[in-house]
């Protein structure tokens, strides 16, 4: 009655909150207590799907020590409840584990039976009876105490299925062979489901302990909202009150005008006051004021920042410089972002430099005491499930790995473990793993977060909630979405290295991207697809599309930014866009209502706007239906029932308005293939403004940028295609070096030395003595001196002379390698020594020592990844016949041979009844340009790749709207010298 547990009793439960509510409701319980184990994850879920069934729920917590009960903790209304979690997330913050006595005094305490206090109970303590305690009961001390006695028998299993799965969970949990999982470890097999008739048969001798049981109970009264659009549970008011609130925003808009707008014209006033008179109806200043804080911060800090989603729709967003997206200027609507009809609240999203966002979140925590991060589950999928299962059942490495290359049984013979572990991964695929942290959302309650969860402490050292997303909206906690980006930290970086190295250079101010709209430099850049490295148009498939579009205006961007969505493209309606965009003639329109809605984008749907306009234009939902539609998409959206209601609502609309039902479901066809896959036009033009910004600098400072996108971990391909692209732009590439590099790499113009941190095996510390002892007292003369100033090992000393870090010293390698052998001896690592008391070494005389012409680019390949010389050079003899990627355009619908190097390939599925696999492939030739290959699945499945390296391509070119590939009929990996004898 008292005590069951869900599989949010994390590699221990087995019933979901729905299967448990599901359980009640056939046995016609009429209350049930969910009670997970040092959790209160599943509370608030589990109180919306009782209330639905009709079902009085009860939220506690099973607290534990390791796997012993301690006792367990029901909450009688919402102060108990915080209580419960405040006590529960300040154990969990210190890693300490749940006290044998409670300290709680308004949520009820139940101790197990042979876990009682012996003192005097608290009025909210009890003593809780399994059916096998009643035995020991009668010759118990306790006897006499029947008046602070209930029932606890704990419901966990249906079967022995369910049981059994539970051992399998424990045995991972415990990290153990299920044969070796310890009895005290896993509970006991006769937890099985016992509704309330069979408990009270079963202490149908003591009616007092099942009285106090059911007062218990009926004295639980904790009832959280949910779905009440017009109550927000986030912070009320930034200052205090709503007078305050409305003054700071009003204050702050109209200063914002004078930065935006020095001459705005009525247009904009009428649109400010407009916004501001619906964002205060909804209640949402706080909201609005909370991220003009926190970017206002950024902006002191002099950290770049983007605001991006819908919320670039909204002026007021604008002028608080939460956004820097212009919505007059492209017309965007506001409505998308906030309606009066909308339940949803608005929803920001704020990325800023993934080396700037810690401190933007501590700030957060500092300025709200409130805040928590929002939690998150990671859940049980099938490679893992094969591989953890299969270890615990002790199958052998070989089978563990068929198992977790399988999908299910796939015609494969198993074995009876192997069936096992098929049998019973399904069960637990999908069960919640482990509590995480969302990937960027932060809660800021009006009330301590303790009255909706507990919370614990990741790594990141800040409070999480045990509940996610989903769960917070259900009840009104709404987040700030605070995201890490690299692209804003290789802008930022980038300025900052100009700003060192071109003194010269005009002030720069990254900011003022109006003006990069019409630079015929970047204008160039984006018609032929000249983007690598930088922000959101530098993946194959974009570089392809900027050429078919010869896109060189910002609308144009703001527009494939988004068509290169997956909903947009997989309808089709990418392909039409563009014919539409290169032939006019071709812009003939399904209806003529849909050709006045969507002008500008001849026709077809390309932002998520779009759908609420067709909605609401042409169907004529309400504005609240059309945004129903719209968020019915996405994969997120879960009332079903609702968004049903709405699709019936489109297509009896349309018939009387008297369309036709061929263009009727061809709309609906577009509407919902388009879904969830799209961007706000707001969200693209946010990329299009951040995506303008890389390009400038890409256009007029290569080096510094490219240099910012390696040191910021690269991008859409690795390091060595941007070390590649850095070549082309005049830059030289050093391999990391003793006296010029720093621990990232470094521009000396027009040379670029990589850092001590891209050598795979140097350890950081090493690093670290080497910088800071060169910084402290000068560069390094030789290796002896390196020697005697740096402690290093001799295995660290060789990986620095292998990739010829010494070069400025002594070129030859290979007398170094004798050198540090000699000095260092059996010594297992050098030993510093001051100045004073240096010795000068006898020179050591070597012969005349012989290197492999390739000895160099095998080092780096095996210490940095990748040579540093043409990996063309490692071929032993190049095909004849093969052309340069420049000259492919010549040769349309010739076939034609290439050598290229890979750097990329993306694997896709065709559609169709017979899915198959196909492939596009992205390569360098000897000159750094790119050729693009797409491979069909017979070539595919024929001539699979084999990993990187040069390959010889044979195929035909093909050529669509100025964007030039091959079609590949053969493909081969050349193979490269002989290393051994390198």
């Amino acid at each position: 009655m008292l005590n069951h547990h869900s599989y949010y009793s994390f590699k221990y439960g087995v019933l979901s909150p729905a299967e448990w509510v599901e359980w009640a409701r056939e046995e016609g319980e009429e209350v049930l207590a969910l009670t997970d184990i040092n959790t209160s994850a599943a509370c608030i879920e589990f109180s919306r799907l009782a209330r639905e069934a009709g079902i009085k729920a009860v939220a506690g917590i099973d607290f534990c020590k390791a796997s012993e009960r301690q006792f367990i903790a029901l909450a009688r209304d919402e102060e108990a409840f915080a209580e419960m979690n405040h006590y529960l997330s300040s154990r969990l913050h210190q890693d300490l584990e749940a006290e044998a006595e409670a300290p709680l005094e308004k949520a009820y305490v139940i101790y197990p039976f042979d876990r009682a206090p012996k003192r005097n109970l608290r009025e909210n303590e009890y003593i809780g009876l399994e059916p096998k305690d009643l035995n020991k009961l009668r010759f118990s001390p306790l006897k006499n105490q029947s008046s602070k006695m209930v029932i606890l028998h704990p419901n966990s299993f249906r079967h022995k299925g369910d049981y059994n799965t539970h051992r399998l969970l424990r045995s991972i949990g415990e990290n153990c062979l299920l044969s070796k999982l310890p009895v005290e470890k896993q509970a006991p097999a006769q937890w099985g489901l016992l509704n309330s008739r069979k408990l009270k048969a079963l202490f149908s001798e003591y009616p007092e302990i099942i009285s106090n049981s059911e007062r218990i109970l009926a004295d639980c009264n904790l009832d959280f909202e949910f779905k009440n659009y017009s109550k927000s549970l986030n912070r009320i008011h930034y200052t205090d009150s709503l007078t305050g609130d409305r003054e700071i925003i009003r204050s702050l808009c109209y200063n914002g005008l004078e930065y935006r707008y020095p001459n705005a014209d009525p247009e904009v006033h009428q649109r400010l006051e407009k916004e501001l008179d619906v964002i205060e109806k909804r209640g949402y200043y706080s909201y609005f004021l909370i991220n003009w804080d926190i970017v206002n911060y950024a902006r002191r800090k002099n950290y770049f920042y983007v605001g991006r989603g819908s919320g670039a729709n909204s002026l007021v967003a604008y002028l608080l410089r939460i956004t820097d997206v212009d919505p007059i200027e492209l017309d965007l609507y506001f409505e998308r972002f906030i309606n009066l009809s909308r339940r949803q609240p608005p929803d920001f999203d704020v990325d800023f430099s993934w080396r700037d966002r810690a401190d933007v979140t501590r700030y957060i925590f500092e300025r709200f005491p409130k805040a928590s991060l929002l939690g998150s589950y990671t859940t049980f999928k099938y490679r893992a499930i094969a591989r953890e299962l299969g270890k615990v059942l002790g199958l052998p490495g070989r089978d563990i790995d068929e198992l977790s290359r399988a999908r299910r049984q796939g015609g494969k013979d198993w074995d009876d473990m192997q069936k096992l572990v098929l049998r019973y991964g399904k069960r637990i695929e999908d069960f919640p793993n482990h509590l995480t942290v969302h990937a960027s959302g932060i809660l800021i309650p009006e009330k301590d977060i303790s009255y909706y969860g507990s919370t614990f402490l990741p790594p990141k050292g800040f409070p999480t909630t045990h509940f996610d997303m989903y769960t917070a909206e259900d009840i009104g906690l709404h987040k700030f979405d605070i995201l890490g980006q690299r692209g804003l930290a290789k802008i930022k970086e980038a300025v900052q290295l100009v700003k060192q190295n071109r003194p010269e250079a005009k002030e720069l101010d990254i900011h003022q991207v109006q003006n990069f709209y019409k630079d015929p430099k970047i204008k160039d850049m984006l018609r032929e697809g000249q983007t690598m490295a930088c922000f959101y148009v530098e993946s194959p498939a974009m570089r392809a599309l900027l050429r078919k579009l010869r896109a060189d205006t910002y609308l144009g961007l703001v527009a494939a930014s988004s068509i290169i969505r997956p909903g947009v493209s997989a309808s089709g309606m990418m392909a039409e866009y563009i014919r539409r965009y290169r032939e006019p003639e071709r812009r003939q329109y399904i209806h003529p209502k849909i050709g006045e809605i969507l002008e500008e984008t001849y026709g077809v749907m390309v932002y998520q706007e779009d759908v609420l306009k067709v909605a609401h234009f042409f169907a004529g939902l309400s504005l609240e239906e059309a945004d129903v539609l719209r968020r019915g998409m996405s994969w997120k959206f879960r009332e079903r029932n609702e968004f049903d209601t709405i699709k019936d609502k489109f297509f009896q609309n349309c018939a009387e308005r008297g369309y036709s039902e061929a263009v009727s479901t061809e709309v609906w066809r577009q509407i919902e293939s388009f879904g969830n896959y799209a961007f706000a036009k707001g969200h693209s033009a946010s990329y299009a403004v951040e995506s303008y910004q890389s390009l400038y600098l890409k256009a007029y400072y290569p080096l510094e940028y490219l240099l910012a996108t390696i040191n910021n971990g690269g991008g859409f391909y690795s390091v060595e295609t941007y070390l590649n692209e850095a070549r082309l732009a005049g830059g030289i590439v050093e391999a990391p070096c003793i006296n010029r590099s720093e621990m990232e790499a470094v521009l000396i113009h027009p040379q670029i030395f990589l850092g001590l941190q891209m050598l795979k095996e140097l350890e950081e510390k090493t690093a670290v003595n080497i910088l800071r002892e060169r910084h402290t007292n000068g560069p390094f003369e030789n290796l002896n001196e390196f020697l005697e100033r740096v402690e290093i090992s001799l295995e660290q000393c060789i990986l620095l002379i292998r990739i010829n870090a010494f070069r400025a010293m002594e070129i030859d390698k290979k007398k170094l390698l004798w050198e540090a052998h000699f000095i260092l001896g059996n010594a297992k690592k050098s030993a510093p020594v001051n100045e004073l008391f240096r010795n000068t070494r006898e020179k050591l005389v070597l012969p005349e020592l012989e290197s492999g012409e390739h000895e160099q680019a095998v080092d780096e390949i095996e210490l940095l990844g990748f040579p540093l010389s043409s990996p063309f050079q490692l071929v032993p003899e190049l095909p004849e016949g093969c052309i340069a990627a420049q000259d492919i355009a010549q040769h349309i619908g010739e076939e034609i041979r290439l050598c290229g190097y890979l750097i990329h390939v993306k694997n896709v599925t065709t559609r169709g009844q017979q899915a198959r696999h196909m492939m596009f492939g992205t390569f360098l030739d000897q000159a750094g340009h790119f050729i693009d290959t797409v491979h069909f699945p017979p070539v595919a499945e024929r001539y699979p790749f084999q990993g990187k390296g040069i390959y010889l391509i044979r195929g035909i070119v093909i050529e669509e709207y100025d964007f030039v590939s091959v079609e590949a009929k053969y493909i081969e990996r050349l193979p490269y010298v002989n290393f051994e004898h390198a």
